[in-house]
């Protein structure tokens, strides 16, 4: 294809249909997003403030779970925003770039997550496993490092893939069957093989998740051996307390996100709502659940939030 056509075809914006098969039920739809939505930006915004706030949560495992709740705030903004505005406005067209740009940073920060979660793994092991050696293994700038490691690693992998993609010619047709820019999706739209595409998503994917789901499955092997150990009852239910929220929040990533990818890649005769309503729920329900989760398993958030309401409350009672 020469250089004008490709111009003229491929760099055309794309057109986003919603819920396939459920248009007419779109604003309805739309209510359980748009709360689920508000209620990440309040949850993720007050862990936040409480962590950068309150001094007693200047420590490694609050870091981590800060940094979480940066991702849940990519995730939902990347994709809430242009999904409502497809429900409420039909403003259906996304621009060709913005496009890839959606998809890199869902991807992108799906990775990171798996990588912040495997830090975090590693914090509780450390923690319970060698807790008199805590403060001098896991360092502030160390955990800052790994969360930047694990930005590094997330977009490393994923600029290949958006190379591929972003190089095909797409000329059969602009209509993507979903909310967002899922992968699949627009890669389906290509008049050139797409499997170069395919094959390194789920080889990456796979591997990623591989290797991090094995290391913290080993890491809680570990810790739930040496809890077992404990003398005090009371010591070993506080150990499973404390990791009870990070084991919750790693079930739901890693088992929603592996549901979500291979179903789009292989579909097993499900409706094309049910795969799409699927995806779209993987990416903003548990930026809603992360900081209850943490607001009430971790006392120490809990207990900042709490504090940051008390301190804007008195700001707004105290007399100008």
């Amino acid at each position: 294809m020469s250089t004008p056509n490709r111009s003229s075809t491929s760099l055309q914006p794309f057109l986003l249909t919603g819920i396939p098969g459920l248009e007419a039920l779109h604003v309805w739809i739309s209510i359980p997003f748009c709360i689920t939505y508000a209620m990440a930006l309040l949850g993720n915004s007050l862990v936040l403030l409480a962590v950068s706030l309150d001094r007693n949560l200047h420590e490694p495992m609050y870091y981590f779970i800060a940094m979480l709740a940066v991702i849940d705030l990519v995730f939902a903004t990347a994709v809430v925003p242009k999904m409502l505005a497809v429900f409420w406005l039909g403003s259906r067209e996304i621009a060709f770039e913005a496009c890839f740009i959606q998809m890199f940073f869902i991807h992108t920060f799906t990775a990171v997550e798996s990588g912040v979660l495997l830090a975090m793994s590693l914090d509780r092991y450390v923690a319970i496993c060698i807790p008199l050696r805590y403060s001098t293994v896991l360092t502030d700038c160390r955990a800052i490092l790994m969360g930047l490691l694990s930005l590094a690693r997330g977009a490393g992998v994923m600029t290949p893939l958006m190379c591929l993609l972003t190089r095909l010619p797409y000329c059969r047709g602009r209509v993507v069957p979903h909310s967002y820019c899922e992968h699949m999706a627009v890669a389906g739209l290509a008049c050139a093989d797409p499997a170069p595409g395919h094959l390194y998503s789920l080889a990456m994917a796979t591997l990623l998740v591989g290797t991090d789901s094995a290391f913290i499955t080993f890491s809680y092997s570990m810790i739930l051996r040496t809890v077992l150990r404990l003398p005090s009852h009371e010591d070993r239910l506080k150990a499973l307390k404390t990791c009870g929220s990070h084991v919750f929040v790693i079930l739901v990533f890693y088992i929603g996100g592996l549901l979500s990818m291979y179903l789009q890649m292989f579909p097993f005769d499900l409706a094309p709502h049910v795969q799409v309503l699927v995806a779209n729920l993987y990416l903003t329900v548990p930026p809603m659940l992360n900081p209850i989760i943490y607001g009430v398993k971790v006392k120490q958030i809990q207990e900042g939030i709490l504090k940051l309401l008390g301190q804007l409350a008195g700001l707004r009672s105290s007399p100008a």
